[in-house]
């Protein structure tokens, strides 16, 4: 092991983000457009405003640039910027982004679409991942005439009341929607069963694996079989596995089909994209073939515009000729094992710990009683920030090459002794600066609560 220099890192300066970051404050509640994107999330007045990004690099507004994790939330797969998407989205909106009908570019897309995604017959195109899901369960109710949606412990399915209302913050949702919403637990067919036969449900959601949690042998295939013998329609979640487990999503890597799929994220490779996409016996109820009772599917002015179908178009074509996958995989597996290797090195294993599949890490970050802790996770942040490295977690893109991996475990390296004395000593105190990160979703603003210029 390299040794572990005590000079501190070079001084970063985050002035204009911190004043770019009030201002945001002033003007947009909560001082982003998502949750997971807030100076919350952040330690306190150390939250970058980037201005760029290239690759995996971003630069914030004071001029610091950073390696980049996490990548737009998961949504960027090649890299910031990456210059044939660009290219095909530059001769897309030449000829114009929207317009009153249809386009042969909507087709094409459509059919780029059901060629990775052979389980589905039909797929319509939306602008976000809450789009696509509640479409599911609307279409998903109207199929079956039931109300009751069964959704699996996994964290986060749309910003619809028929998920939130299940969560920390639920305020300004009747009860009785939230109550239309029940749990099931992962890789345990029994608690499904359980939910299924003492509802009639509509709909089973879940994701079919996370990044900490592979399905077990024959479990997703108990949960079609369940769905099938209850007359319920099977929703998978595919925002992060479809295209960084696969191409064509976690079904097509595990073989079990849905009735229902919802796509988002990396579809574009950043711009803004999403799909509804399933069996057509369902699909077709929001469609013009059906002698049924309309559903209101979805019908969105952006769902098509050219600019982000021809992202797509250009993201399918490099799935097809190289490896985007792959060299995610290859620079997490790298990253992983590098930056555990430092922490067993420091004695610190057992609290901090890089986990889940290669191309959607995350990190760990446990106190000194071995449990979850959000002042080391912030004081690790901070570190992290101090040495140019930005992310929530260790999530790659193809971008990231070997170099950029040896750059963020060099500074592992320093950010994990700096933990190591946190743990030495039983706390953060004199350690971390400011406030401690909290969960994105949760009902009060404490302990992170941004005081306004009035008060």
């Amino acid at each position: 092991m390299e040794p572990i220099s005590d000079d501190p890192p070079a001084p970063r300066r985050f002035t204009r983000s911190n004043e770019l970051q009030a201002r945001l404050h002033e003007l947009i509640p909560g001082g982003a457009h998502t949750y997971a994107r807030g100076a919350d999330q952040y330690p306190e007045f150390m939250a970058p405003i980037l201005v760029r990004g290239n690759g995996c690099r971003v630069w914030d507004a004071d001029g610091n640039g950073y390696i980049e994790y996490g990548m737009g939330l998961r949504s960027v797969t090649l890299g910031h910027g990456y210059r044939p998407v660009l290219d095909a989205v530059h001769r897309a909106i030449e000829d114009g982004t929207s317009f009153s009908r249809p386009t042969e570019l909507e087709l094409l897309a459509a059919q780029d679409f059901l060629a990775l995604v052979p389980g589905a017959d039909m797929v319509k195109f939306a602008k976000n991942g809450s789009d696509a899901t509640t479409a599911a369960v609307r279409l998903a109710r109207a199929a079956t005439g039931r109300d009751t949606i069964a959704v699996c412990d996994q964290p986060f399915f749309s910003v619809d009341d028929w998920f939130i209302g299940t969560t920390a913050m639920d305020s300004g949702i009747p009860s009785e929607i939230a109550e239309g919403t029940v749990r099931f637990h992962y890789n345990d067919l029994a608690s499904l069963a359980a939910v299924l036969e003492s509802r009639a449900v509509a709909a089973v959601v879940m994701e079919a694996a996370t990044a900490l949690a592979e399905p077990e042998p024959g479990f997703l295939q108990g949960v079609r079989d369940l769905c099938d013998r209850h007359g319920t329609l099977l929703v998978f979640d595919e925002m992060i596995t479809g295209f960084r487990w696969s191409a064509g999503g976690a079904q097509a890597v595990y073989g079990v089909r849905p009735d229902l799929s919802c796509w988002g994220k990396a579809m574009g490779n950043g711009f803004p994209l999403s799909a509804l996409a399933g069996k057509r016996e369902f699909m077709e109820l929001g469609g013009l073939r059906t002698d049924h009772d309309r559903v209101f599917l979805l019908s969105t002015t952006h769902g098509p515009e050219s600019g982000s179908l021809a992202a797509f178009r250009a993201v399918v074509h490099e799935y097809r000729t190289d490896d985007p996958i792959g060299k995610m995989e290859r620079a997490g597996r790298r990253l992983a094992a590098g930056v555990n290797a430092v922490a067993a090195d420091l004695g610190i294993a057992d609290y901090l710990q890089v986990l889940g599949r290669p191309s959607c890490l995350i990190f760990v970050t446990r106190d000194l009683d071995g449990r979850p802790s959000q002042e080391f996770r912030t004081l690790f942040l901070q570190e992290l920030l101090l040495r140019g490295v930005l992310g929530q977690s260790f999530v790659t893109s193809a971008a990231h090459t070997d170099a950029d991996i040896d750059e963020t475990i060099a500074a592992c390296r320093e950010a994990a002794a700096v933990y190591r004395k946190a743990i030495e000593q039983g706390s953060v105190d004199g350690l971390l600066d400011g406030r401690p990160v909290a969960p994105a979703i949760r009902r009060r603003a404490a302990p992170r609560r941004v005081p306004s210029e009035v008060e």
